[in-house]
């Protein structure tokens, strides 16, 4: 019996040193170890030995198997570290060079202004209110006093659905008729983000699609002086509390009267560059005093309640601000131009 097992043990390493791949040592380790194997072969004959004879045999038997398990370990571990040094050097890596971190991401510059926005007017008291992308025309268009034949309403600057009277909205504003509906007759301070959508060509000046903020008070008394100290107070937190206001007459159907705001340019000064095309002014956003229809549309009888609106638009903003010349580098995922914010 020890003369056997020394031959297993001779032939078994034999064949096992003569192994130069993981594949071999799986069929080398079913040959030498496995049910059938001459170890376990060995182990089930004991019983046929004389009882003297069996403890010395099983003992050998158990350290052949165990030296046997340690020798393939062992050719496995060497197999692998052979394995992979020659990967190293195949593949040119050094590892003495320091790694290289994880790039960390940011919020997109849109994202960021208009978080800006809004944190001015939370700051300011006016609760921020979403409301759906998808419309009805009449939120869209008719409750904001823009009638059918309004060139707003022409099939080439709306995005129609599938449904009838349905649409993706063109302007925040409707927000303003669900805000009102929802709270009337209470007053309210609400700025409407969201995106809006528009049938255009893409120029590095307009674009399909684009952010806007839209802003609603409404209650008693207010004024078209309240809509003034309101939106430049608003125009100082955003640009600086040094920042010059004017407001320019201006034609919107859902208010009355209209106006543009700008904003000195804060890159010139006033004196003209090219920015600001030379007038010393940038625009930045549309306002004026809640049209009495759709103050009636909203819920609120305009001969008690008045109110203002103003729109603006982030992505504008940002490119005042930034010097930003296409509209499109903000949807085009180039990381030349993300990384700069």
């Amino acid at each position: 019996m020890e003369q056997d097992f020394s031959g297993v043990e001779k032939a078994a390493l034999a064949a096992l040193h003569a192994i130069d791949a993981e594949a071999g040592l799986r069929a080398w380790q079913a040959a030498w170890l496995g049910k059938r194997s001459a170890v376990a072969l060995a182990l089930a004959g004991l019983r046929q030995l004389p009882a003297a004879e069996r403890p010395l045999a099983g003992q050998r038997a158990n350290a052949l198997r165990v030296q046997l398990e340690q020798a393939h370990a062992a050719h496995a571990a060497a197999l692998r570290e052979s394995g992979l040094a020659a990967s190293l050097q195949a593949g040119a890596l050094d590892v003495t060079l320091p790694g290289r971190s994880a790039a960390r991401g940011r919020l997109h510059i849109a994202t960021q202004t208009l978080r800006q926005i809004c944190a001015i007017w939370a700051q300011m008291g006016f609760q921020v209110y979403r409301s759906r992308d998808v419309e009805t025309e009449a939120c869209n268009f008719e409750l904001l006093n823009i009638p059918p034949h309004h060139p707003a309403r022409d099939m080439w600057d709306t995005f129609h659905t599938t449904t009838s009277g349905s649409l993706l909205r063109t302007h925040t504003s409707p927000g303003q008729i669900h805000a009102m509906r929802e709270y009337a007759p209470e007053p309210i301070r609400v700025v409407l983000p969201g995106m809006c959508y528009r049938y255009e060509q893409i120029t590095p000046r307009s674009e399909i699609q684009f952010n806007q903020v839209e802003g609603l008070a409404v209650g008693r008394g207010i004024r078209f002086t309240d809509l003034k100290g309101t939106l430049t107070d608003f125009a100082r937190r955003m640009f600086g509390a040094q920042t010059r206001t004017r407001f320019r007459a201006s034609y919107f159907p859902f208010t009355e009267p209209s106006a543009e705001m700008d904003v000195e340019c804060f890159l010139c000064g006033g004196s003209g560059c090219v920015v600001c095309k030379q007038a010393g002014w940038l625009e930045i956003l549309g306002c004026g005093m809640v049209h009495p229809k759709v103050l009636q549309n909203g819920g609120y009888d305009p001969a008690e309640y008045t109110g203002f609106a103003f729109g603006m638009g982030p992505e504008r903003i940002a490119m005042l601000k930034y010097g930003i010349k296409d509209i499109r580098y903000f949807w085009g995922n180039d990381l030349r131009f993300l990384q700069q914010f």
